[in-house]
């Protein structure tokens, strides 16, 4: 674990003035006792699951404990995540800031900054005590905290392993769920200075997958048919073909062992079978002997019904459904008694008038719908998640609010309980006036909300995102293409989000209408996806060549010659290769260019890619056509999108000068649109030289007739050199590489 030195940070007088610079003291607490904040939160907690939220689900498996949450304060029913993914969720909860700013985009391969201001930093210099424990997942150790103990990575249900603030990992015997809350009761009873406001964030690996419950719960709704929802057998149709692409699906994606419980191999086609139950592996023997005591029955029957041929595809999604979204609800009953332990201690102890009682999760999870599991998608159920808050004296009981919230909310929330201004950097707001006014929101709250996903190969979930308002959801698919990128929902006539209305005449109006707020506010929280670094891992092909390219890398440290970009130069391994081997392969030179690629894949590979080994003297650069042509976004943000990959690169190779190439002439002549954008880009990135590390050139003109024109004999598809067009194109750039400090042994390149 990388681990960010909170003394480093925080051990002078300039770092706690920094964080204290834009935003002063006084106001809310100016002259009253500043109150606790007790943060539990979940992972993957469907509103859905919560009986104050009155669901599907409120009869057979209802929560009291969180319930009483809401009795004594509100639930927030229109409350959303900015990114439904456990880390980046966490990030923005942190920060207050959306996943492209706070740099923690997905769970692959971000490292969360701790070194970057968060809420909890904040509040220590005007006198909170801070505490962490539980599930943290964001690979760095935590900052701003006076004590923590944290899961590592997932955290396990069985026997849980915590790190530890001097370094070290413990284990504890007993069930995660129990033994966090344990902690957190130990803080409140014994470690905390009781002289001191203070905020406990505890936080529960629970229900995430794969669902393994406590003993006490393993017989818990044994004899109970918990409710199917109706969209359990979604086919996807008069939506987006991406929604049948994904690999979250409870009839075709569970795993035997992991997911179902099950032992050895699967005896069916209809399971996965990529990897075990570990916790399984974490319990002593005599645990063993009571989870096969609990599920060996059921499995046996279920391998004996398969044997024999009498589970039909229907049969079995429904068992698979079952078994799931019986050991889901029977995690959350533990969590729930958990709840139920912290309220009677903070009622026992007479902290409960002075402490602000909040649950949430990092997302909401489907259970079902759509037929899925996991999260990802901005469908409602799981860009919805709960928010349920008691504040003695200031919340009317029983209260519910529609206002449209999200977790980038709650560090401001938490800068403005404890008596600070709100950064103006942080892009969520305070949530204080709505508690002020029992979730009633003021005339002036928002309208809207931004919601990004940025694509994993976890589930193969497209990457989207979108806006939603009160009645109405609109998110784009950049990878899509055509009429299948915008989807547009009508929740109120359709809160099941089973057709889009993108291309329907009757909702044209509120297609223009949502597409414009789309984005004004992408324009608001500085959206930019030409500069947000991107994966096209979802694509085998991409990942092998991605893989492959790595090795190359680490495999030739001799190489003085790199080339970075899209299909133009990815065609050196093509129609392109003669010209590769007679001009470039004498320098250990090595193809970087991945078709289809666009400034924020480019940008990805740049950032993940393996350069510890190289150290070139030149490295080619071009890239930007994909923005326009498969986008069409403005040559402004292009242009970012460029300058982002050219500073990334320099960072990676600070001893390489970089030979940045306006992009190529596109489209048949001059009058072209697609050739105007780019033109404008060209304008700008040619800005970006400073004729010292980095240096631009503009070889257009060698592709073109005297008119203008892209001639077939160069550009077939007014696109991609033929080999005459690489031919061209190297001996455009020899004189250039020549000076650059590359020894080239032909006085003239074919």
């Amino acid at each position: 674990m990388r681990s960010f030195s909170r003394r480093a940070f925080m051990g002078s007088g300039f770092a706690a003035s920094a964080l204290l610079a834009g935003c002063q003291t006084g106001g809310l607490w100016s002259n009253k006792k500043k109150p606790n904040i007790l943060f539990i939160f979940t992972d993957d907690h469907a509103q859905a699951s919560i009986s104050a939220y009155r669901k599907h689900l409120k009869d057979a498996a209802p929560t009291p404990n969180i319930d009483r949450i809401a009795a004594d304060g509100a639930i927030f029913e229109r409350s959303y995540c900015a990114n439904s993914i456990c880390g980046p969720s966490r990030a923005c909860i942190l920060t207050g800031k959306h996943s492209h700013i706070n740099g923690y985009i997905d769970n692959e391969r971000c490292l969360f900054d701790g070194d970057q201001p968060t809420f909890p930093k904040y509040i220590q210099q005007v006198g909170y005590q801070t505490a962490l424990i539980g599930k943290w997942h964001l690979v760095s150790d935590p900052q701003g905290f006076d004590h923590w103990e944290i899961l590592p990575g997932q955290g396990s249900y069985i026997n849980p392993d915590f790190l530890q603030q001097d370094g070290g990992k413990k284990r504890y015997s007993g069930y995660c769920t129990d033994i966090v809350t344990d902690k957190a009761l130990d803080w409140l009873q014994s470690k905390r200075d009781k002289t001191r406001p203070f905020v406990l964030m505890c936080q529960h690996k629970a229900p995430h997958r794969n669902w393994i419950p406590p003993e006490r719960y393993y017989d818990l709704f044994k004899e109970v048919e918990i409710p199917e929802p109706e969209t359990l057998f979604d086919d996807y149709k008069e939506r987006s073909p991406a929604l049948a692409q994904q690999k979250m699906s409870i009839a075709k994606d569970f795993n035997w062992a992991h997911d179902m419980l099950m032992h050895g191999e699967p005896t069916d086609p209809r399971f996965e079978s990529s990897f075990g139950n570990d916790e399984y592996n974490r319990m002593t023997e005599a645990e063993k002997k009571r989870f096969d005591a609990a599920y060996g029955p059921e499995s046996e029957a279920l391998k004996k019904a398969l044997a024999e041929g009498k589970m039909s595809d229907t049969q079995l999604t429904k068992w698979k459904y079952q078994r799931y979204i019986k050991n889901y609800l029977r995690c959350i009953r533990a969590v729930d008694d958990g709840v139920g332990r912290l309220l009677d201690y903070l009622d026992d102890s007479g902290l409960a008038d002075d402490t602000i009682v909040i649950y949430a999760s990092d997302q909401g999870f489907y259970l079902g719908e759509h037929g899925w599991y996991d999260k990802r998608w901005m469908f409602e159920e799981s860009f919805a998640m709960p928010f349920l808050i008691r504040w003695k004296g200031q919340i009317k009981p029983g209260s519910r609010s529609q206002a449209l919230i999200q977790n980038i909310d709650y560090a401001p929330t938490f800068m403005e309980l404890a008596g600070l201004k709100v950064p103006a950097d942080m892009q969520g707001v305070s949530l204080v006036p709505l508690f002020k006014k029992s979730g009633i929101a003021p005339v002036n709250w928002r309208k809207s909300l931004y919601y990004a996903y940025y694509g994993e190969r976890t589930h193969h979930v497209a990457r989207h995102d979108g806006v939603t308002t009160e009645r109405y959801k609109l998110f784009f698919l950049p990878d899509m293409r055509g009429d299948a990128r915008w989807q547009l929902f009508d929740l109120v006539e359709d809160p099941q989000e089973m057709r889009s209305l993108h291309a329907d005449p009757a909702y044209h109006r509120v297609f223009i209408e949502m597409k414009a707020e789309y984005y004004r506010l992408r324009k608001r929280y500085l959206v930019n996806s030409s500069t947000i670094p991107c994966s096209r891992n979802a694509e085998d092909w991409w990942m092998k060549r991605f893989n492959e390219k790595t090795r190359e890398c680490r495999k030739t440290p001799a190489c003085q010659l790199l080339f970075l970009g899209d299909s133009i130069i990815h065609g050196f391994d093509g129609s392109g290769k003669s010209v590769w081997d007679t001009n470039y392969a004498p320098f250990n030179a090595i193809n970087l260019g991945f078709s289809g690629d666009r400034t924020e894949h480019l940008l990805w590979r740049i950032k993940y890619g393996a350069f510890e080994n190289l150290k070139p003297k030149v490295a080619v650069m071009m890239i930007g056509t994909n923005n326009t042509g498969h986008l069409q976004c403005p040559a402004a943000e292009s242009a970012a999108g460029v300058k982002a990959c050219l500073d990334e690169l320099r960072a990676k190779l600070p001893g390489t000068k970089v030979l940045l190439l306006s992009i190529f002439p596109r489209g048949k002549d001059a009058s072209d649109p697609l050739r105007l954008i780019n033109d404008k880009i060209n304008a700008t990135i040619s800005g970006y030289a400073d004729g010292v590390t980095v240096h631009h050139m503009d070889i257009g003109k060698v592709f073109l007739d005297q008119a203008g024109v892209l001639p077939k004999e160069v550009m077939p598809d007014a696109l991609h050199p033929n080999t005459e067009g690489y031919e061209r194109w190297a001996k455009a750039i020899a004189p250039k590489l020549k000076e650059l400090g590359l020894a080239v042994e032909r006085d003239e390149l074919r």
